[in-house]
């Protein structure tokens, strides 16, 4: 009997199909969509690799590559300061690269390097456990293939779609080049701190020698830097820098990529490279290097760029202040030459612990060192030096200021009243110049800040930047001329063309230079007797202290051989600072710094001789009248005295004098007349004997100004125009 193979075979179902056929037909369809939405994925992603690998640039088109722009700083003697932008020392082949070098860049950064497709399918999965089942954020992933997808291609934005990006790049990268050709790129590129791309700029920044050269300790700590090249780095922290490569160390060892006895290197012995002035540089670079945007047109090539930083100073400077700089405060420092040009620039007593900028950035009260401004307001304004001014209890709209010791010390001069900082003179001196007058003598030395008018004005509560300040007494020491501060002289291209050079500004003048001596007449007293005397350093000093309410602030600003230095300490909260003042830490560090400075710079003794005009010199009123050569005199016995002669302190200009008779003719001073003595006669009524006749007096002239009115009374027009 045969068998009906044929019905049999036909009722034949395929394993699992009465399952499938069980299964709700809605998971059947999802099912079907997902394998179906898979595949198509797939396709897409295939089609996405294969469309960016064709779009990658060559491998030396990589290799040439540079990411942003290096810019080289140097000092004012042409030596090196500081690199910004990459540096990426020399290109190191594959086979020049530290076997150590490459085994510790995968130990730490992708384990599973040699083994993945450019993307870790495990490391991800792992990722995406954890984030489901922790707080729901995915942790980071990336290979080493992704890493360098992302620093040659792509930003560092945390998005989905850069990942996704950086993902399809990394797949692409590994279809199109070998994983040592990845790698290479990679140690070559990959960015380690401080401004060091590659391991050969890392190795000579860190270890000062070629990367060639690098023992597995070395390596350790490089590779340890990419996770977080600021906080490891070894100039910054060396204790963080070398538990980063213990780590680097165990996992190497773990990974069986080197053995016990290497893994026992002590990387704290590794003999790092002295990263000096590199600190304290970084503020004045800081506050320079931004000006290039001004000063340049776009280019992404290699520039140098030519400063006016004294290093030597700047060593100075820095030690100064943290050297004097009271335990829990900060101090900044500010040096400029006759030019304006910055030798030396402190911000703070440690860049790396905050890189905020004392020098340039904040705004602190400078207490009694604003009484420059109020001063050559009141020199101005027809005051002299040696005039007498009395220190007394006064009262202006309400505001009473008292001085520093509490005590009134009754007549004194100008000259004393600044030197010892006498609080009731400067506001006596503002208040009858004008404290809008004052605020626009500081607007004119260069103060940018917002100015009160008040009264208390004059005791400097108006906040203002050290290197403003600084600026002020500049063009003090240079006679009243006006002061422009400047960091950087040129700037080249890498191949030495110029790019940039500075021109000097055209010289404008703030004050009369008679104002600028006297000025400095009563900065030279307040360092040789006032209260600026911790500032003496065994040669001529111009300078003020200012410390102001509660000891918050304390300020020292003066000059010496062309060179003028401003300092200032206090605390960041703004909180009080016991026995801070200017006279004591900030003028010690002035002392400090500037004995250094100058010390081969001449003695400059300062020019204080006072050549006063004419208008200044005479009694106010005879200022209205014209000529002083013609006025008309009267002696001590009613006689009138001619033109051009002037009575006597010791009495009558006849006393004691023989003179010959006048010829017809002839004036007083013996020269020929301009008209005849008859004509006098008849033009004044009277008889014109030798010019002893008995002439009328002038008709009497209006009333005379007060002793010293308001500059804008009394202050000759060209004066004006000189000065604005």
């Amino acid at each position: 009997m045969a068998r009906n193979t044929t019905a049999r075979g036909a009722g034949r179902r395929f394993p699992g199909a009465q399952t499938w056929e069980k299964t709700p037909r809605w998971l059947r369809l999802t099912l079907m969509w997902g394998a179906g939405l898979a595949t198509l994925a797939v396709i897409f992603l295939l089609l996405a690799v294969a469309f960016a690998a064709r779009s990658l640039p060559s491998y030396q088109e990589l290799k040439a590559a540079q990411n942003a722009q290096t810019i080289v700083v140097r000092a004012a003697d042409g030596s090196e300061i500081f690199e910004l932008g990459p540096s990426y020392g020399e290109w190191l082949d594959s086979d020049e690269i530290p076997d150590e070098m490459k085994q510790a860049m995968v130990a730490v950064e992708d384990r599973r390097y040699y083994s993945h497709p450019g993307v870790d399918p495990i490391g991800l999965a792992r990722a995406l456990y954890v984030a489901l089942t922790g707080d729901g954020r995915i942790a980071a992933t990336s290979t080493i293939t992704q890493q360098l997808a992302r620093n040659v291609f792509l930003n560092s934005n945390r998005t989905l779609d850069r990942k996704l990006r950086e993902g399809v790049l990394a797949l692409a990268l590994e279809a199109k080049f070998s994983k040592e050709q990845i790698l290479e790129l990679y140690l070559n590129k990959v960015y380690f701190g401080g401004g060091a791309y590659g391991i050969d700029s890392a190795s000579r920044k860190f270890f000062s020698h070629p990367a060639t050269e690098l023992s597995t300790a070395e390596a350790a700590i490089i590779a340890g830097l990419v996770k977080a090249p600021s906080r490891y780095s070894p100039t910054a922290d060396v204790d963080a820098a070398v538990a980063r490569a213990q780590v680097v160390l165990r996992l190497m060892r773990e990974q069986g990529r080197i053995t016990a006895a290497q893994a026992s290197v002590d990387p704290s012995a590794v003999k790092l490279k002295k990263d000096v002035g590199q600190n304290s540089v970084r503020y004045f670079t800081d506050w320079a290097l931004p000006q290039l945007d001004l000063l340049l047109p776009n280019t992404m090539e290699p520039i140098e760029v030519w400063t006016t930083l004294d290093t030597g100073m700047q060593r100075a400077a820095t030690a100064a202040v943290k050297a004097n700089a009271p335990k829990g405060t900060q101090g900044a420092l500010v040096s400029m030459d006759r030019d304006g040009a910055i030798r030396a620039l402190v911000g703070g007593t440690d860049y790396v612990t905050s890189n905020f900028n004392r020098a340039t950035v904040a705004q602190r009260q400078p207490g009694s060192a604003w009484k420059l401004f109020v001063y050559l307001a009141a020199l101005e304004s027809g005051y002299r030096a040696d005039d007498t001014v009395v220190d007394a209890p006064i009262t202006i709209d309400g505001w009473s200021p008292k001085n520093y010791n509490g005590r009134y010390a009754g007549e004194m001069t100008l000259r004393q009243g600044f030197a010892y900082s006498v609080n009731t003179i400067a506001a006596q001196l503002g208040n009858e110049v004008g404290f809008g007058t004052v605020a626009s003598m500081a607007r004119r030395f260069g103060i940018g800040s917002d100015i009160s008018t008040y009264p208390s004005m004059v005791l400097g509560t108006s906040e203002v930047r050290l290197l403003d300040m600084t600026r002020a007494f500049a063009s003090v020491a240079d006679g009243g001329m006006a002061v422009q501060p400047y960091g950087i002289a040129k700037v080249t291209t890498a191949d030495g063309q110029t790019l940039y050079e500075r021109e000097p500004p055209q010289q404008v003048r703030l004050v009369p230079d008679y104002v600028a001596s006297q000025m400095t007449d009563l900065l030279q007293a307040a360092v040789q007797t006032g209260t600026g005397r911790a500032a003496q350093i065994g040669r001529p000093v111009a300078g003020k202290t200012g410390t102001t309410s509660s000891n918050k602030d304390g300020y020292f600003v003066g000059f010496s051989s062309g060179l003028t230095t401003g300092v200032w300490m206090g605390r960041d909260d703004n909180k009080a600072v016991a026995g801070l003042s200017g006279g004591a830490a900030p003028a010690k560090a002035f002392a400090a710094f500037m004995r250094f400075a100058v010390k081969d710079r001449p003695v400059e003794p300062f020019d204080t001789d006072t050549d006063l005009p004419e208008w200044q010199v005479e009694p106010d009123e005879e200022f209205y009248y014209g000529d002083p050569e013609d006025y008309y005199f009267i002696d001590e016995q009613g006689n009138l005295i001619e033109p051009g002669r002037r009575p006597s302190e010791e009495g009558p200009a006849s006393e004691g004098a023989t003179e010959r008779p006048r010829q017809p003719g002839e004036g007083a001073d013996g020269e020929p007349q301009a008209i005849d003595d008859d004509f006098l006669d008849r033009a004044i009524g009277g008889n014109n004997q030798g010019g002893q006749g008995n002439r009328q007096q002038p008709p009497a002239q209006q009333p005379p100004p007060q002793p010293r009115p308001q500059p804008e009374r009394n202050e000759p027009p060209q004066q004006r125009q000189q000065i604005y």
